[in-house]
Parts: C-alpha cells; sequence; structure tokens
C-alpha cells in the first residue's frame, strides 16, 4: 500500500478546474469538498511549491491595488497528464480517524450521562451537516446545472448525505442502547 502524498493530486484536481491561489484552493475546499476531503495552508503552500518545482503547476504574480501581491497556480499540461494517471489508479481502502469512537470504546467506566451527551452533540453536529448538504444541492443544481462535472459534484454531495443520515440511525440506536443499559 502506498504512503503517497494524496494532496498533491487534491491541488491538482483543483487546479484543473481554474488557476487559483493558495488562499483560493483553501477557500474552495471549504465550500466544494470538505465533505470528504480538507487540506490546510500548511499542505497548500509547501504541495503549490513542489508541483511547481516538478514542472505539475505554473505561477505567476498578480498584483492588485492596495493589497499585497497574489501568486496564482495553474495546472500544466504534464499536471493534466499526471491527474488523469492517477484517477484511473484503483483507490486505497483508507481507515479513518473518529475521536467519538475513541472516546465510546474506552468509556466503559464512566457514567452513561457522559456518552450520552457526546453522542447527542455528534447528532447535532450531523443534522446541521445534513442540512448543508441539502442546501448545497440545491445551490449546485442551480448555478453548475450545464456543467460537465455536476453529476460527479452531485455524487460526493449525495456521499455526504448518505454518510449522515446512517451516522443520524447510528445516533438514535447508540442512544437507545444507553438508556437501556442505563436501566
Amino acid at each position: 500500500m502506498s504512503k503517497e502524498n494524496k494532496s498533491r493530486y487534491a491541488i491538482l484536481g483543483l487546479l484543473s478546474l481554474r488557476p487559483m491561489s493558495g488562499y483560493d484552493l483553501k477557500k474552495f475546499t471549504e465550500e466544494g469538498t470538505s465533505n470528504f476531503w480538507q487540506e490546510n495552508y500548511a499542505q497548500i503552500y509547501p504541495m503549490l511549491r513542489q508541483l511547481t518545482a516538478e514542472g505539475l503547476a505554473t505561477s505567476h504574480i498578480e498584483k492588485q491595488e492596495k493589497r499585497p501581491e497574489r501568486h496564482i497556480y495553474e495546472i500544466t499540461e504534464q499536471g493534466i497528464q499526471e491527474l488523469y494517471r492517477w484517477l484511473a489508479e484503483p483507490v486505497e481502502q483508507q481507515v479513518g480517524r473518529n475521536e467519538l469512537l475513541l472516546k465510546l470504546f474506552f468509556a466503559g467506566d464512566l457514567p452513561f450521562e457522559v456518552s450520552i451527551e457526546h453522542i447527542q452533540r455528534f447528532r447535532q453536529r450531523q443534522e446541521r451537516l445534513l442540512q448543508h448538504y441539502q442546501d448545497s444541492e440545491q445551490t449546485i443544481r442551480q448555478k453548475y446545472c450545464n456543467a460537465r462535472s455536476l453529476p460527479y459534484w452531485l455524487m460526493t454531495l449525495s456521499y455526504g448525505k448518505h454518510n449522515a443520515q446512517a451516522i443520524l440511525q447510528w445516533c438514535e440506536e447508540s442512544l437507545a442502547m444507553l438508556e437501556q443499559a442505563e436501566d
């Protein structure tokens, strides 16, 4: 199993949509891919330098009036070929990290109320997340109705919605289990 840094492909993919600054890349991940992929500035800027050094991206400076200069990055033809090569590879299985599950795993000696509170807060976040996905879907359908990538963007949103719905069901089952164990 490869330990290859997938951030390189996330950034190449984003640059394939349009030229962007590091700030633009971060903002796009927050608004467009945060339900399945996130990048932070500590990952973005070193990776942009690396991609540029490898010839997979180029950069130019954009001057702004009364604001600092912006470094705008653009994917090269070599970068597009590298992105397409990676897109064709099989997907590797990834194990996630979930602090809630870690806490529940070790919570056997704590009062039930502690775990119930954790799950209730988690459920509230999932409810907000599900609403966000539903709102995002409506916006994307309206704003990008003719975009070639629309079906793919909707698939990623659908995954997020289904995941949130499954987690909400898990929350209800877990709360019922804890309440039954408490009695």
